[in-house]
């Protein structure tokens, strides 16, 4: 019996240790797993990363994005509310390596597109997010379309992970705002009718606003990415551009603004008719006088000839001039078929 139970205390020991040997190899396993494979990690071709440790990010100094050319486009207000530091950006490739308190934020940085009609926030406004609503200077609820171009900036990736919540509903909102008030402010430049050198140019008639943003569609778009440019110093997202391709009227005054366009085309139509017929004769009044100029000269050339001939003939000497005006007279006398000569009454 005593020998049984030193053998059964024996076999309860070696089963201890190997359930602890057996917790000790699971736990460096699990560590393995979890702290070391479980640590590499990636960045794909169209992404950027950014790696924090205990929640603060891997910074470049003291720099910060006031010293980056990605700030230029703000003024000195904005410069001191949006001043964020640079961190250091993971480029594409790997495998990187990160500690369990160290944590890895991807972003992608390919171009993507929206409508510039959907809201983040309500997907449901703006007609399902299809067309952007605005009203002109002539108090007309227009509809917009058309799209944005973005990404997300690599200069300013503190900005798009830390700074703000939402980015694309910040940029969305800013540029509803810039456009809207483009809007309403918009005047197409007058066009006018050129006129004589010194007199200044008469205006033609002016379209309404919807038929000047329908023409200066290019202008809009140009205007929306200057006034858009600061968009990746303040939210780290950068509109590469703008593209409106539609302004629609309202229902109720697609008719009106018809038959208006015909009337305007009509008058523009007469106005360069009357310019192109005003033109022309101005054009054959100086041709005419030029002729009539040169005639003159022509007539005159001669006479003034004749008389420096005169005047060198009169220095010559005397009697040369009286010599010259007799011979003169032969000729005259000899090509004259005949001749009345006055006499003398006695």
């Amino acid at each position: 019996m005593t020998g049984g139970g030193v053998s059964q205390t024996w076999h309860y020991q070696t089963i201890m240790i190997s359930i602890f040997f057996g917790c000790v190899i699971g736990v460096l396993a699990w560590f393995l797993v979890r702290y070391l494979i479980a640590g590499l990690y990636t960045v794909d071709q169209n992404e950027r990363a950014v790696k924090t440790s205990f929640g603060r990010a891997e910074r470049v100094g003291e720099a910060t994005t006031l010293e980056d050319p990605v700030s230029e486009s703000l003024n000195e207000e904005e410069k001191a509310r949006y001043c964020y530091p640079q961190v250091r950006v993971i480029p594409p490739g790997g495998p990187y390596f990160k500690w369990p308190w160290e944590k890895v934020y991807k972003v992608t940085v390919a171009t993507q597109t929206i409508n510039m009609a959907f809201d983040p926030d309500a997907p449901d406004a703006n007609y399902q997010g299809t067309i952007l609503e605005a009203v002109t200077k002539d108090q007309l609820n227009t509809g917009l379309t058309g799209q944005i171009r973005w990404r997300i900036s690599e200069r300013n990736l503190y900005a798009y992970i830390f700074g703000v919540k939402h980015p694309i509903n910040h940029v969305m909102g800013y540029f509803i705002s810039v456009l809207r008030e483009r809007i309403a402010n918009f005047e197409a430049p007058a066009t006018a009718v050129e006129a004589e050198p010194g007199v200044p140019a008469a205006p033609v008639a002016i379209g309404i606003s919807i038929n000047d943003l329908r023409k200066n569609l290019s202008d809009i778009n140009n205007h929306m990415d200057l006034e858009c440019a600061s968009s990746a110093a303040r939210y780290g997202l950068q509109l590469e551009a703008s593209l409106i391709t539609g302004i629609d009227p309202p229902p109720e005054v697609e008719s009106a603004l018809a038959a208006i366009n015909t009337a305007h085309n009509q008058v523009s139509s007469d106005i360069s008719l009357a310019q192109a017929g005003a033109d022309q004769k101005i054009v054959q009044s100086r041709r005419a006088v030029e002729i009539e100029t040169l005639k003159a000269q022509a007539e005159v050339q001669p006479v003034v000839a004749l008389a420096d001939q005169l005047s060198d003939l009169k220095k010559s000497g005397q009697g040369v001039l009286g010599s010259y005006v007799r011979n003169v007279r032969l000729k005259l006398f000899s090509e004259a078929k005949a001749v009345i000569v006055e006499g003398s009454h006695e």
